[in-house]
């Protein structure tokens, strides 16, 4: 193999380490005048929702892309017409002083990828749908048989790879969960490994052909499955000695808060890893919003990078399992958090007006005040913490109050009351609560004669905190320290979040509300990332300037992400593009708005079959685009109605609904 340079990866797996920030080392991919990869900075992209055939339009969104940050343009070539029109849209900008490198999107058409292969800087394919067709039929092949399906994929490929390297264009082999071919659902399933199979085939192909300007992506609208693709690419990659640039996205994130902290959680975990070279980020708005999120992402592995441990003076030790993190595996205390129970929510309310009961309905629990009672909902937190401060009212009888130790002490009625202790106040405290103790913790304590003196109680819900700036690698090592240790106390996440967290690069593309956009950024990083791999009883967002209702809606936000607390609706919805065949905001809106109160249900909304039955793999329900005005209505994979009039299809689904008992009529 021709330049190629391997990053020092651990044994066996997917990044340098576990306990510093290092990039893993790729190749270096030309995309017209901006290189990705290698030593460049992580890369900036977003994909145009305007008709392909609207060169104008194309045009003109394309800037206000490139205004907003995005260094790389996606367009949609469903067809030849759109492919040749590409050449009309890059001499427009070219025209105009816009170099931006353009990539052409290619689903089923390789006629298509071979005119724009021609035309634009980059070209990316799908293997799933590229050679192969989707038809979720269960297909079984014997070794010749899957043999000779190679050979095929292998002759209908090479054309557009000889194109790409005459025209010196480089091709994302752009692999997602839900178009895997048949003939890989077959031998895999729908598995991350088939996904990892499913591009490898295709880069074989390349490599074959003394082709390597190539760029690669595992996407999933579930963060759990695209964090295990890319993590099982990296290591499979690097057995075959190939260190190709990673695209990271998740796919059909949807829009608003949950579009940001799903994809936090899938691109943030990656960034974590030291894995990534290009970041677009998925939502179901205009792209001109996707890349100012992007950047606000990557941004914080600026100052990382630059302040990147070194081995022998940082204080963090060696990560003891390779290749991945191992789950904490925890015992249940008071019946309430830790074991199979899901992860809890604390939230700091001591800076409210603790005079008025109302103050609760922020965390989830509304006073009527006519029946002097609360109600709860699914977004009710599990405790609050007061601090040092006292209510002067009666406190709902099922949420939980968090004290300081010294304040709960002098608390005559302790039910449903419990203490926060630092470690040094726990080994030393004459009283101690018999159900919960909350004892404030860091990854360097578990060396120290304190915590030695640590009384073995099946009490303790360790607070664990860390103020390194790799705090997921702090706190993963505190993870498998305590595996080590033999201890299974359940484990509340907090991470703090002064002002000055929100106070770094702006930009006002980010607004509304920049803060809180960041907030739910960084914790869905943060926490997303230790959740993803089975860290974590319990999260605690400390965040001083945010308000409470944004914390616990992020907190929720991050536990649906990560699949470890399922509290609402979920949306895949596709970010739209060219391909759309209705307007997908509106449509996403409509739908959520006669939906969002179906706890655990997950609707796919698709605004064509490119991103339809495949893409919503994940999904119980999707409405999919099946031409102007008509609608096509599934139960997982299944068609259950074509061509619905898009006036009626909301309620037809909704009829379908009813129909499997699984609809609930709103409060």
């Amino acid at each position: 193999m021709m330049d190629m340079k391997i990053g020092n990866t651990l044994p066996g797996g997917y990044c340098n380490s576990l306990t510093e920030y290092s990039r893993w080392h790729t190749r270096e991919v030309t995309i017209g005048s901006v290189p990705m990869g290698g030593s460049n900075p992580i890369r900036i992209q977003s994909m145009t929702t305007v008709d392909t055939m609207d060169t104008i339009g194309s045009v003109e969104q394309t800037i206000r892309m490139v205004e907003a940050g995005c260094e790389y343009v996606r367009i949609t070539a469903p067809s030849v017409k759109e492919a040749h029109n590409l050449a009309e849209i890059k001499k427009e900008l070219r025209k105009r002083g816009y170099t931006v490198p353009l990539v052409a999107d290619i689903h089923f058409t390789p006629n298509a990828a071979e005119v724009a292969a021609r035309i634009v800087e980059k070209v990316r394919i799908n293997p799933g749908n590229y050679a192969d067709k989707k038809k979720f039929d269960q297909l079984s092949y014997t070794q010749i048989a899957y043999q000779a399906e190679l050979e095929r994929i292998y002759t209908k490929f090479a054309p557009l790879v000889k194109i790409c390297k005459e025209y010196g264009t480089a091709m994302r082999i752009g692999t997602n969960h839900g178009s895997l071919s048949d003939r890989i659902m077959s031998h895999y399933g729908d598995t991350p490994e088939g996904m990892v199979e499913s591009a490898l085939e295709f880069i074989r192909i390349c490599e074959d052909l003394h082709y390597y300007n190539l760029v690669i992506s595992m996407k999933s609208s579930n963060p759990q499955v695209m964090v295990r693709a890319y993590r099982l690419l990296v290591e499979k990659m690097v057995a075959e000695g190939m260190n190709y640039p990673l695209h990271l996205g998740v796919t059909e994130a949807g829009d608003g808060e949950d579009g940001r902290i799903k994809s936090a959680v899938g691109i943030g975990t990656l960034l974590e890893d030291g894995l990534g070279d290009t970041v677009r980020v998925s939502l179901t708005e205009e792209p001109e919003f996707e890349a100012p999120v992007a950047i606000a992402l990557v941004n914080r592995y600026k100052t990382r990078q630059a302040a990147a441990y070194d081995q022998e003076s940082s204080s963090l030790g060696q990560y003891p399992y390779s290749p991945a993190p191992t789950a904490h595996v925890s015992t249940e205390v008071n019946t309430f958090i830790g074991g199979s129970l899901v992860p809890r929510v604390v939230v700091d309310i001591s800076g409210k007006n603790l005079k008025d009961p109302a103050i609760l309905t922020d965390v989830g629990y509304k006073y009527d005040i006519l029946l002097d009672k609360y109600h709860m909902g699914e977004q009710s937190v599990d405790f609050v913490y007061l601090a040092d401060k006292l209510p002067s009212f009666a406190m709902p009888g099922n949420l939980k109050q968090l004290y300081d130790y010294r304040i709960w002490v002098g608390i005559n009625d302790k039910t449903n009351i419990h203490p926060v202790y630092t470690l040094a106040e726990f080994v030393e405290a004459n009283l101690r609560d018999t159900q919960i103790n909350l004892v404030r913790i860091c990854r360097a304590d578990l060396s120290t004669s304190r915590f030695e003196a640590l009384p073995l109680d099946s009490t303790i819900v360790f607070v664990l905190e860390t103020n390194e700036l790799h705090g997921m690698a702090d706190q993963r090592l505190f993870f498998s320290l305590l595996a080590e240790l033999g201890l299974e106390n359940p484990v509340i996440i907090r991470r703090q979040y002064p002002v000055e967290e929100f106070t770094g690069p702006q930009n006002d593309l980010m607004n509304p509300e920049e803060p809180v956009s960041k907030l739910q950024l960084y914790a869905a990083t943060d926490m997303g990332g230790l959740l993803i791999d089975g860290m974590g009883d319990g999260i605690w967002i400390d965040a001083p300037s945010i308000p409470v209702d944004k914390l616990v809606s992020a907190s929720f936000a991050i536990l649906q992400a990560t699949r470890s607390r399922i509290s609402k609706t979920e949306y895949i919805s596709c970010p739209s593009c060219g391909r759309t065949l209705f307007d997908l905001q509106e449509t996403t809106q409509m739908i959520r708005s006669r939906t969002n109160h179906l706890k655990g249900l997950k609707i796919g909304i698709m605004g064509c079959i490119v991103n339809g039955p495949g893409e919503m793999a994940d999904a119980d329900y999707g409405y999919v685009g099946a031409g102007p005005g008509k609608v096509t209505l599934y139960r997982g994979k299944e068609v259950v109605k074509r061509n619905v009039s898009s006036t009626n299809a909301l309620d037809e689904l909704i009829e379908i609904i009813c129909g499997d008992g699984r609809w609930v009529n709103p409060e």
